[in-house]
């Protein structure tokens, strides 16, 4: 942290304390030390305009509330003012420091303000305090809407704002407490909401500060593309039992299952794929021709859950199915469905239409552990039932950043940076789901060469499929230009 940041978080940390003046002077000083002074609008002017200070000690006598804060430069000097500002509120116990909607409404930041990359932040950096210790921390689902009051749950943890929150409640979208007591969680909260304004607002970032401003904006983006690994799997299916991989394609999932299979239960169970075809007689048992017979004749043959599940008798055992939502799960499953329920006490049984080995009944046994896969990028594909759905575990799996890091080049990296960063940016909620995974940029024996191979003929005619069914919406814009300088990339790639 930058020594005019600290003393920023010191000046806002020590709530009624700072003197108005002080405030102001804590307030200038980030600029020229942290961000250059050319982020600051008029910052020599006796009033700039994107200050506020309105330290001036109200008390419950009047109706004035005392703040201190950031706004877009292009509001007034004084009175009322709109858009997106970075907000705190003094009190005998600290800040509440928060992100702000002004009481005139989104003008002039509808751009920041609507879009899903913002939202994402904001929801990351709630995330992110928590996981710091910050014990008292807010945002709304959406930060532009207006009219929606802190909820009661989070504002009877905070009396010493109370005027604030009726004042202001309605305007707040992310809020945090700058405790006056814990200067660590004080210089912690503030730098988080300040550099997270800064992001937004394009100020820039002094060299020496660049690095750790990058990792921070990196480790808000990272929780939107956070991979469990495999001991969370593992552990989950010991749990569960039953467990679903999701994820866009190329994250990994069919290769984190076998890798499972492989290691964790020594290949004892199956591998089976479903597809729109699928039957109940393929996965749990059905009549087939006897061909080695000279009169044709059926026998009933178990399907591979049957199958799986005799291997799971004496010691654990793990069935695969991949793409398990490509098939009509309720047809495909039938009774079987009943079977699958990780809560129960002991193993369960059911009737089956065909007597198999010479029983008309199956049960599955607790040793026997499912693990299945979905890609979620699919549009063709109806969402799973919820009567089965609740029966498994989800896992969601994204890109992983770390991969290509340490599986590509930089070039690799450089153009999955890019690609994450339109999806996180632009694209609305159901079209995360379509971001294509670390695979798409990974490097094999053939090193350069299979790069190219990929990303001309494996991530290319995918994005040209999205761009063509506008699956990115209003983002379908940034997407072709992203498109566009991976095919410019690919000629020069090798040639370095």
């Amino acid at each position: 942290m930058s020594d005019s940041a600290q003393v920023l978080a010191q000046a806002i940390a020590a709530g009624w304390d700072t003197p108005g003046g002080d405030m102001i002077e804590a307030m200038r000083g980030v600029f020229g030390d942290r961000y250059h002074k050319r982020s600051a609008s008029n910052l020599d002017s006796d009033k700039p305009p994107f200050i506020r200070n309105a330290y001036g000690r109200g008390g419950s006598a009047t109706e004035h509330v005392a703040y201190a804060g950031f706004i877009n430069p292009d509001n007034p000097p004084s009175g009322p003012y709109g858009g997106m500002s970075l907000v705190w509120f003094p009190s005998e116990e600290g800040c509440l420091i928060s992100f702000v909607i002004g009481t005139r409404g989104l003008s002039p930041d509808e751009g920041i303000l609507t879009r899903p990359g913002h939202r994402r932040r904001i929801a990351s950096l709630r995330r992110y305090l928590v996981s710091q210790g910050v014990s008292v921390t807010w945002s709304r689902q959406d930060p532009a809407t207006i009219g929606e009051p802190v909820p009661s749950l989070i504002t009877r943890q905070l009396p010493a704002w109370d005027a604030a929150l009726k004042r202001y409640g309605n305007e707040l979208y992310c809020l945090a407490v700058v405790p006056k007591d814990n200067a660590e969680i004080a210089s912690l909260v503030v730098q988080a909401f300040l550099d997270l304004y800064a992001y937004e607002r394009g100020w820039d970032v002094l060299m020496s500060y660049q690095d750790g401003f990058s990792d921070y904006i990196a480790a808000l983006h990272a929780m939107w593309l956070s991979t469990p690994g495999v001991d969370v799997v593992v552990e989950l299916l010991r749990k569960r039992r039953f467990v679903v991989l999701e994820g866009p394609p190329g994250t990994g999932k069919s290769r984190l299952a076998e890798q499972i299979l492989a290691d964790n239960y020594a290949n004892n169970g199956l591998v089976t794929q479903f597809h729109p075809s699928t039957t109940y007689e393929d996965f749990v048992a059905g009549l087939s021709p006897d061909i080695a017979n000279e009169n044709l004749r059926f026998e009933a043959r178990p399907g591979h859950l049957m199958l799986a599940a005799e291997r799971a008798q004496d010691k654990p055992g793990l069935l695969v199915i991949d793409e398990i939502n490509r098939a009509d799960l309720g047809r495909v499953l039938g009774e079987a469905i009943y079977l699958f329920e990780a809560g129960a006490e002991g193993p369960r049984t059911v009737r089956i239409p065909h007597r198999v080995k010479g029983s008309d009944t199956f049960t599955l046994p607790e040793q026997l552990h499912v693990i299945a896969t979905m890609n979620t990028a699919d549009r063709s594909i109806a969402k799973m039932d919820l009567a089965i759905r609740r029966r498994f575990a989800f896992v969601t799996m994204m890109p992983n950043r770390d991969v290509v890091r340490e599986n590509s080049t930089e070039t690799g990296l450089r153009l999955f940076d890019a690609l994450c960063d339109v999806f996180l940016e632009f694209a609305p909620d159901d079209a995360l789901a379509l971001l294509p995974g670390h695979s798409y940029f990974l490097l094999d024996d053939e090193g350069d060469n299979t790069l190219r191979t990929r990303l001309r003929h494996e991530l290319l005619p995918l994005l040209d499929d999205y761009i063509t069914e506008g699956y990115l919406g209003p983002a379908t814009g940034s997407l072709y230009a992203v498109r566009n300088q991976i095919a410019d990339a690919i000629a020069l790639i090798g040639q370095g």
